[in-house]
């Protein structure tokens, strides 16, 4: 039996907004992918993984996206001084653990404190209609972190003892844009600062799509066609932002503004796309 696996890259909240149209539209078109047996999920897309994972409806999550947005989403948007400075160490020589670990330790310097506020916005987006909150699914799904102090990447599913909100805020937590999550002692930041989707974790799976809303990668290891090739997958394929979602997604990925654009421009390059990934979603 073939198994299929759905990597969801980062991308801020245009990237969820764009993620949840581009699924939609996907389905659309008669490709729905939201079924994969594995999720991997990244930043923003640890967020559409969770909930996709879970079996929620995407009719729902896309009119989510694209209402109007709420004062909650206002927060942690990226200022000019924290995107230059992020851009300034993400752009230092090398790829790895000690990259990461410079990264996540400028994080731990700007934001000392706790991150309760941050986790709270994620239970609160993530809460399930009956007012729960979500435990880990049953199908595998795999979220994305970087431990602040020492730079390892980290990955967290439901054979451990992480709860899913908690993961989410940790693999959400843009450096300097928003605090590190702490968890069992230990303060952890964005799974994107690794790369932008590591969709490597993947093994195991006979077809791979990888959506990532922010596709450039941290040199050739982490490049997607590396990535991807290292999962053995016989069937592989990705997708980023074609010309008409990059204009509605914007330059700043954590605008809320730009939220609603980009849900429709993806919704409707997922309409676009649906034939050719149909062929290969199999």
């Amino acid at each position: 039996m073939t198994r299929t696996g759905l990597v969801l890259g980062g991308g801020g909240v245009t990237g969820i907004a764009w993620e949840v149209g581009l699924l939609a539209g996907l389905r659309d078109g008669g490709a729905d992918v939201s079924g994969a047996d594995l999720v991997v999920g990244t930043s923003a897309g640890s967020a559409v993984g969770a909930v996709v994972a879970s079996g929620e409806d995407l009719e729902e999550l896309y009119a989510e996206q694209t209402s109007p947005p709420s004062k909650e989403d206002a927060g942690g948007v990226f200022g000019t001084r924290e995107a230059v400075t992020l851009l300034g160490l993400m752009l230092l020589p090398g790829n790895g653990r000690a990259k990461r670990r410079r990264i996540g330790r400028a994080a731990l310097r700007a934001h000392p404190g706790p991150a309760d506020d941050q986790v709270a916005v994620f239970a609160n987006r993530l809460r399930l209609p009956d007012g729960s909150l979500p435990s880990w699914p049953e199908r595998d799904l795999k979220i994305t972190a970087v431990d602040a102090d020492s730079g390892s990447f980290t990955v967290f599913d439901r054979h451990g003892d992480v709860d899913l909100v908690h993961a989410v805020a940790a693999s959400c937590a843009v450096p300097l844009v928003w605090p590190p999550v702490e968890i069992g002692g230990r303060r952890y930041v964005d799974g994107g600062m690794r790369s932008a989707a590591n969709a490597d974790l993947a093994t195991g799976c006979d077809v791979v799509l990888a959506v990532v809303p922010l596709w450039r990668s941290f040199g050739k290891k982490h490049s997607m066609p590396e990535q991807l090739r290292r999962t053995g997958a016989r069937r592989t394929a990705w997708i980023a932002p074609d010309e008409p979602s990059l204009r509605a997604i914007g330059r700043n990925v954590l605008d809320p503004a730009m939220r609603m654009g980009a849900a429709r421009a993806g919704r409707e390059q997922g309409q676009r796309m649906a034939a050719e990934v149909s062929e290969g979603w199999a």
